[in-house]
């Protein structure tokens, strides 16, 4: 039976919770049996929470009292180790922040919490949770479920490792370029991007850019994204930018008054080269569509295919993060990871490029403004390729070499302009490592982003496939 439920979904769970088929106990055990017999050859969770099985043990006296439970009664979840957890470790990846302990929980955690869900661990980031990677000074390299020699991406690897495991249902991650996206691909899970502002980044650090950094759910169904969505998104009244209250709609289940529109393109479509394996995957992801009922067509953007949006990102964030960074690692110099030292190193981007930068991502908006108006979704890669493994210094992607950096192209424009995002899986590489594509939709229509990837979700010759670990 524990094997069972470490691989049921979150909303499966809580069904079953509130049925009185499952025991928040029995859950709990479950997935902490999980972590002791995996996490050892992933290194995904790195603090368990303190008094979870307590909390289970409430949780489980609520249900046999007859109380009102919360959608997420008793359902065990994770939290990057960039995010705040009263009470729990928060070290950020850092030896810096060795010993941290918040007094308050992130503005998403604790509406996870009020929702009956259970915090059972934290889980690895990258140093500041800025890298492509899993790996840093204090907790180290985390490693793909699929296959252990290969990074399950960063800055949410710890976290997309946890779940694809099923050391965890549901997860929250953030985002500042591909860091929910692109570890959802790489372990054949769900991470999804909401827009700019939906969700809170109270208790989130670095806070710098804040206008390019998301906090996003993370789980093994579209509709366990959909449901922590709903839950953790709205104004907190702390984080200005959080000032745009979620539609209730969130798509999953719900049908179309008319036929939607999809245009789906990979390559060409983004800066640089897409792994071949990766084009027929969002070519087959289009079909599907279009054989459920969609208007589907290969579309292309010239501004899209033109802009190197990982540059653009580069020379505005890197000036903004600079200084946050100094602050904190000022003293600590012998303790700093690699690509904090890049931020460091970096020479400051001066005022004309970073005035073409703005209006690169001005052009970028405009573009998918007008795109738009013609089609309801743009359905495309997350990554360029699939996983690859620790360390590579270069990849070579369609004959091309390219930086291991280029993983970010297809996922940067959508974080430059806010937009809703989700990652799933749809296939599989030559080496079994799982293949994702990218559903988007408008700002703030993450209703119609949540549907179709519901709808793929159906047809998905890939579903339901778990790690052998």
């Amino acid at each position: 039976m524990a094997d069972d439920i470490v691989r049921m979904d979150a909303t499966r769970i809580s069904q079953l919770i509130a049925q009185r088929e499952l025991s928040p106990v029995e859950v709990m055990q479950a997935h902490l049996d999980r972590i002791a017999a995996v996490n050892p050859k992933l290194n995904a969770i790195v603090t368990l929470a303190d008094g979870a099985m307590e909390s289970a043990g409430k949780a489980e006296a609520a249900v046999m009292s007859g109380a009102q439970l919360g959608p997420l009664h008793g359902v065990p979840f994770t939290v990057k180790d960039g995010i705040d957890t009263a009470g729990l470790l928060t070290q950020r990846g850092s030896p810096i922040f060795r010993g941290r302990v918040p007094e308050t929980d992130a503005t998403v955690v604790a509406r996870l919490k009020a929702a009956g869900a259970i915090l059972i661990a934290k889980t690895n980031p990258p140093e500041f949770s800025y890298s492509i990677e899993t790996d840093n000074l204090l907790t180290g390299q985390t490693n793909n479920p699929w296959s252990l020699d290969y990074t399950p991406g960063g800055s949410s690897g710890g976290e997309s490792a946890a779940i694809a495991a099923g050391m965890s249902p549901l997860g929250v991650g953030s985002d500042l370029s591909i860091s929910l996206r692109g570890p959802a691909a790489h372990t054949g899970i769900v991470g999804f991007k909401a827009t700019h502002g939906r969700m809170p980044m109270t208790g989130h650090w670095p806070r710098v850019p804040r206008r390019f950094w998301h906090i996003g759910p993370m789980a093994r169904s579209v509709r366990d994204v959909a449901l922590a969505y709903s839950l953790m998104a709205g104004p907190d009244g702390a984080d200005g930018f959080s000032i745009s209250s979620p539609c209730l709609d969130t798509g999953v289940g719900t049908k179309s008054t008319r036929q939607l529109r999809v245009g789906w393109m990979a390559s060409p479509g983004f800066f640089g080269p897409i792994d071949p394996e990766v084009v027929a995957t969002v070519k087959a992801a289009a079909q599907a569509l279009s054989r459920a009922g969609y208007h589907v067509e290969q579309v292309r953007l010239p501004v899209v295919e033109q802009t190197d949006a990982n540059s653009v990102l580069w020379q505005l964030q890197q000036m903004e993060s600079q200084p946050e960074f100094e602050k904190v690692t000022a003293g600590h110099e012998a303790e700093i990871f690699r690509h904090a030292k890049l931020v460091l190193d970096a020479p400051d981007t001066p005022i004309a490029d970073f005035v073409a930068a703005e209006q690169a991502i001005e052009r970028l908006r405009d573009s998918f403004a007008e795109y738009f108006q013609r089609y309801d979704v743009l359905l495309c890669p997350v990554t360029p390729f699939p996983a690859t493994k620790h360390g590579l210094n270069d990849v070579v992607v369609d004959g091309v070499t390219v930086s291991p950096f280029h993983v970010m192209s297809a996922t940067s424009p959508f974080s430059l302009t806010g937009m809703p995002a989700l990652s799933m899986r749809f296939g599989t590489s030559r080496d079994g490592l799982p293949i994702g594509v990218q559903i988007v939709s408008s700002w703030l229509a993450e209703s119609t982003v949540l549907k179709v990837a519901s709808l793929l979700e159906e047809v998905s010759p890939v579903r339901d496939l778990h790690p052998t670990i």
